[in-house]
């Protein structure tokens, strides 16, 4: 029997063949795949060693078949031998990973909250082995891992399954001891970096109010975004406008936003247009042709971070 990181160890009934138990394999004991396993197990969430016995194979990951003595289980177990063997120094092994969406949420909310991969999978009771995989690889960990790593995590399942991204930022918990800081001019300006997706107000062109997302680019001290003729982000130009950024860290219930204003002109030199155009680092979200370029050239900034106070303050 061999087996690899996220497979299924299946327990069935000796006299009517239904399945008595299963569980995900979350350890490995031997580089080659072989038993015994470390088990999260569907009905209990409890974490055992288990020595499969003759009632007992595994369900492959990525084919979802039995580990069933025969033929074609030979080349499958090769298959999974060298699986096992890759992932078992995931860190070191060359090539690049290719995480699923879990996965990434999972690494990124670890690196959020300033955790090591050993001390998450500790607190997950999994291997670290595995949870590099999870991060590293597309994978569909069962139910009850999904509850452990959340709790490690101190997020929601949900989260790491991307739920909730229909529903507008910040709906978490507010810090207990929150600290609103004002940003210098330069904080805001490093914050702003090099392009992104931001907010600009502008009187449209029916001359009621709007605030309109964009993809921008900052150019030499300038924020410019490319729209259509007779658009709302295009009556821009000529005006002086606010146009703000943020980002909103869910997990960590902290934030921050920074406001621009200033004048806003049409580009209209060609040479200028191409080294924009040079310059871009992503197409636009909306797609479509759009290529009119507007600049920003911010005259006054200001911005808010929201963090934990110091808890000394708090004693």
């Amino acid at each position: 029997m061999h087996a690899h990181l996220g497979d299924r160890l299946v327990v069935e009934s000796p006299t009517t063949g239904a399945v008595r138990r299963d569980g995900e394999i979350i350890g490995l004991h031997h580089e080659d795949g072989t038993p015994p396993y470390d088990v999260r197990w569907s009905d209990t969430d409890d974490v055992t060693l288990v020595f499969p016995g003759p009632d007992a194979h595994v369900q492959h990951l990525e084919t979802e078949a039995d580990d069933t003595p025969s033929g074609t289980d030979t080349v499958r177990d090769d298959i999974a031998t060298s699986m096992t063997s890759a992932m078992s120094t995931p860190t070191s092994t060359p090539g690049r990973p290719n995480p699923g969406d879990i996965g990434r949420r999972v690494a990124e909310v670890r690196r959020r909250r300033g955790l090591s991969r050993e001390e998450t999978a500790r607190r997950a009771r999994i291997s670290p082995q595995y949870l590099a995989y999870l991060e590293e690889q597309p994978s569909d960990p069962t139910t009850a891992t999904l509850f452990a790593l959340s709790a490690a995590l101190g997020t929601t399942a949900g989260s790491l399954r991307g739920g909730g991204v229909d529903r507008p930022p910040g709906q978490g918990h507010a810090l207990l001891h929150p600290r609103l800081n004002d940003l210098g001019q330069e904080e805001c300006r490093r914050l702003l970096s090099t392009h992104g997706v931001g907010r600009v107000a502008v009187t449209a062109p029916d001359g009621r109010p709007a605030v309109v997302p964009v993809n921008y680019e900052v150019v030499d001290d300038a924020i410019v975004f490319r729209t259509r003729p007779g658009s709302v982000p295009a009556a821009a130009a000529g005006n002086e406008v606010a146009f703000e950024v943020d980002h909103v860290d869910e997990a960590m219930s902290q934030g921050w936003s920074v406001l621009a204003v200033g004048p806003a002109t049409t580009v209209t030199e060609p040479d200028a247009v191409r080294e924009l155009v040079r310059r871009a680092h992503t197409e636009t979200w909306a797609g479509g042709t759009r290529d009119v370029w507007v600049s920003i050239r911010p005259t006054h900034f200001t911005g808010k971070r929201i963090t934990p106070a110091d808890r000394r303050t708090h004693r």
